[in-house]
């Protein structure tokens, strides 16, 4: 019995660990759609132009994702390949060495690989909307997502900069106490960025949906499969069932 238990609290650890991380952040909805080739040939440019400079995705490879992307090879090699070292049959790995990003980040930038299965979309989403200025973080920097975050945030040019706004319980709650405030976990835009509100969210979304690609890149191939093996097994059905009712004619 202690022996069961003691499995239950070890797979129940990692829960408790996101749940802190998450900082009681609540999550918006991302539902991501693999069949949308151009939401995800636009994730796929905003990862290298904003992300692989520190991550990497070791686990998939450029041949891969331009063949399940529809992305011809010459348009790949020319714009999407970096750093310049790396092929085509490469997996798309980051120019940084783990020492430095350790040096300056205080840790390794982690792969991303497998963070939208680990994670799920939801997460990734709100946190890329998430962070805001903080001038007591190293970077000037916080995420109500991930508290503590050690990144700075690539995406400010984009989106621009967020504040957090403190709403004052006194006045919204009425008859509590007037210095009793709320978490200031409301994000108010100061400064815009480059892109709309309307647009930064559709691209964080093209950007969720290719981590969620990349997480089981079979997926696309599974579904496209599924039908023809569903058209089998009902034929292999049929035949079996005939073949029974002819081995048990006699039988009976």
């Amino acid at each position: 019995m202690r022996r069961h238990l003691f499995a239950w609290l070890l797979a129940l650890l990692p829960l408790v660990g996101w749940a802190a991380e998450d900082g009681g952040a609540a999550l918006d909805a991302m539902t991501p759609d693999l069949h949308d080739k151009a939401s995800l040939q636009r994730g796929m440019v905003l990862f290298i132009d904003e992300c692989a400079g520190c991550h990497s995705l070791q686990y998939q490879r450029f041949s891969r994702a331009a063949r399940d992307l529809g992305i011809p090879r010459d348009r790949l090699e020319k714009n999407l390949i970096f750093p310049e070292s790396l092929d085509f049959n490469d997996p798309i790995r980051t120019g940084m060495a783990p020492d430095d990003g350790e040096a300056w980040f205080g840790v390794a930038p982690p792969d991303l690989t497998l963070e939208a299965r680990l994670r799920g979309t939801d997460w990734i989403y709100t946190y890329l909307h998430s962070f805001y200025r903080d001038p007591e973080r190293p970077w000037g920097v916080n995420n109500t997502v991930f508290p503590g975050v050690a990144m700075p945030n690539v995406l400010e040019p984009l989106q621009g900069v967020q504040e957090p706004v403190c709403e004052d319980a006194g006045r919204a709650g009425g008859g509590r106490d007037p210095g009793h405030h709320r978490p200031c976990r409301t994000l108010e835009i100061v400064t815009p960025g480059r892109l709309s509100s309307a647009a930064f969210d559709r691209a964080m979304w093209d950007l969720t949906n290719f981590l969620a690609y990349v997480g089981e890149p079979a997926r696309l191939q599974a579904e496209a499969i599924a039908p023809r093996v569903l058209i089998f097994l009902a034929v292999f059905a049929l035949i079996a069932y005939l073949l029974k009712r002819e081995y048990w004619r006699d039988v009976h």
